[in-house]
This record gives structure tokens, C-alpha cells and sequence, in this order.
């Protein structure tokens, strides 16, 4: 936005209150509560109302610990920001002032402000989002404390048979197996790792990385992977479904509550604006 400045928001937040990331009329979400913050906070400062670009929407349910937003200011509404502060522009102050803003409920908190660097967005300059996924099975020490971030799951699942499964996942694929279609969306993705583990108290622990994931992506891996504990279809079929052009109706998609955002990476500031002019472009298989 010409005559603006871009703040970079980092940010976390618990999504059990939330409908996702997303404005929705009528529904609370996080972009919807941080707007408003920033509405607040810049009153009325020459400029239109502050709109935020994030790094990845999550659906309802999902949390997010390593969040990225960015939002264009004006000078008026950074001085209204920073007011506290003596309007200086001091950036760093914006992280406070909105948290604060945000309320006594604390699902929702900005842990950073800071000046974008030139040619900086916050969803197209990614070179990769981290997810994780928690699920407590029979062999877990289950923690009430956990329980909005952790699924429950009643039987033991075969976690050497699910991470054999997502072995040969990664690479540059057509996951349309594993997304949920929308109308000329390419589900052309570059999975760039895919684990399964055991933390010390035995929990399963999936930590996924891509460069961008399509709808319902990561929670679909994570259902067949658990169909794969089950038994009920084999490690091999898991990569097989690669090759299909369809959304698989073999596994269900996993729960919400278990899937966290737990980081989104940047190249080094000279690369971003030629990141985020790749990143617009189509993706291909070639």
C-alpha cells in the first residue's frame, strides 16, 4: 500500500474459541478479534481500517504457536499505535498494546511487532509452514492440562507401521488424495518432511513441513496414518494414493483440536519479494 508502512505481526493463539482464522459474519475468529484490536487501537487515524495477511488460515479448532501476519499502516494509525509510547513509531510497542486489547481471555496473544523488511508478505514470501499433530493412544500418559491440544485415541496404534506409511511421502506431488477441492485451486504441493514419533511420555507426535498446504491437507495425512495404525489398510496404500486425481474416501480426516502451527520460514531478506513473485505463480509437477 503506497504511503504505508507493513508491520510484521507474530502471534499465537488456543483455536477452542475460534472459528478458524478467517472473518466469518456472526462467528469469533482470530483474524476477526485482532482486526477489531487494531480498529480500536488506531480509532480515527487518516487511513482505511487495518486488514491482515497471514501465513496460513487454520480451520476451527486448530492452534497456532508460531503464527505470521502482516498488516499496512499509515503513519497516522502507526502514531495512534504507538501512542502510549509518545506516537514515536516505536513498532515493538504495537505487540503490548494488542495484547492487551485482546482481553482478559488470553486465547489470542501477539508475542512480536516489528518492521517488514522490503518486499516482505507474510503469506507468499514462506519457504515453509511447520504443523504438528498430537495423539495420546493406549501407550500415552494422557495430560488433562493437554486435552484442547492432544486427541484421545482408545486403542494402540502402530506408530512404526504409520511412520514406514509417510516415508516416501515427501517431494513434490499432486495431493488431491488428501484435500478438500475448491474451485481453481491447484492441490500441487512440496511435502518436505513427514515424521511420526514418541515423545518421552508417549505420546504421537507428527511434525509435518511443506511450502504451503491445501485444505484439509495436513489432518487428512494424519487420518490415513491412523487407518495405517489400525490396520485397516496397509502402509503402502498411504503412497499409493498419490496417484489418485480424487479426494480418498479410505481414512477419516483427523481431528482439529490436535493440530498446532508451530513455526512458518522466510528466506534471508534479500530473497523476499522474488519468493513471494514465485510463490504466485501456478504450480506445476514439472
Amino acid at each position: 500500500m503506497e504511503g504505508s508502512e507493513r508491520v510484521r505481526l507474530d502471534l499465537a493463539y488456543d483455536g477452542t474459541g475460534f472459528a478458524g482464522w478467517a472473518v466469518q459474519p456472526g462467528l469469533r475468529t482470530a483474524q476477526g478479534e485482532l482486526e477489531t484490536a487494531l480498529a480500536v487501537a488506531t480509532g480515527r487515524a487518516e487511513g482505511a481500517p487495518p486488514r491482515l495477511v497471514v501465513a496460513g488460515r487454520t480451520d476451527a479448532g486448530v492452534h497456532a504457536t508460531g503464527q505470521v501476519a502482516h498488516v499496512d499502516l499509515t503513519a497516522d494509525q502507526l502514531a495512534a499505535l504507538t501512542r502510549r509510547h509518545g506516537g514515536t513509531g516505536e513498532v515493538e510497542a504495537i505487540a503490548r498494546r494488542l495484547t492487551g486489547l485482546l482481553g482478559e481471555r488470553g486465547d489470542l496473544v501477539v508475542h512480536r511487532a516489528s518492521r517488514a523488511p522490503e518486499g516482505f508478505d507474510a503469506r507468499f514470501s514462506a519457504i515453509f509452514r511447520r504443523y504438528r499433530y498430537r495423539i495420546a493412544d493406549r501407550l500415552a500418559a494422557r495430560d488433562p492440562l493437554d486435552r484442547h491440544r492432544t486427541v484421545t485415541h482408545p486403542r494402540r496404534l502402530d506408530d512404526a507401521a504409520m511412520a514406514s506409511a509417510v516415508a516416501g511421502l515427501p517431494g513434490l506431488h499432486d495431493f488431491a488424495a488428501f484435500c478438500k477441492p475448491r474451485p481453481g485451486a491447484t492441490t500441487i504441493r512440496t511435502l518436505q518432511a513427514l515424521t511420526w514419533q514418541r515423545d518421552e511420555t508417549g505420546v504421537l507426535i507428527a511434525e509435518v513441513r511443506a511450502d504451503a498446504f491445501c485444505h484439509n491437507m495436513v489432518r487428512s495425512l494424519v487420518g490415513a496414518s491412523i487407518a495405517v495404525g489400525l490396520g485397516r489398510i496397509a502402509p503402502e496404500r498411504v503412497g499409493e494414493l498419490l496417484s489418485s486425481p480424487v479426494r480418498a474416501n479410505e481414512f477419516a480426516v483427523a481431528p482439529a483440536h490436535g493440530l498446532t502451527l508451530v513455526e512458518v520460514g522466510y528466506p534471508a531478506d534479500a530473497d523476499l519479494a522474488a519468493q513471494a513473485e514465485q510463490a504466485r505463480a501456478t504450480r506445476t509437477l514439472a
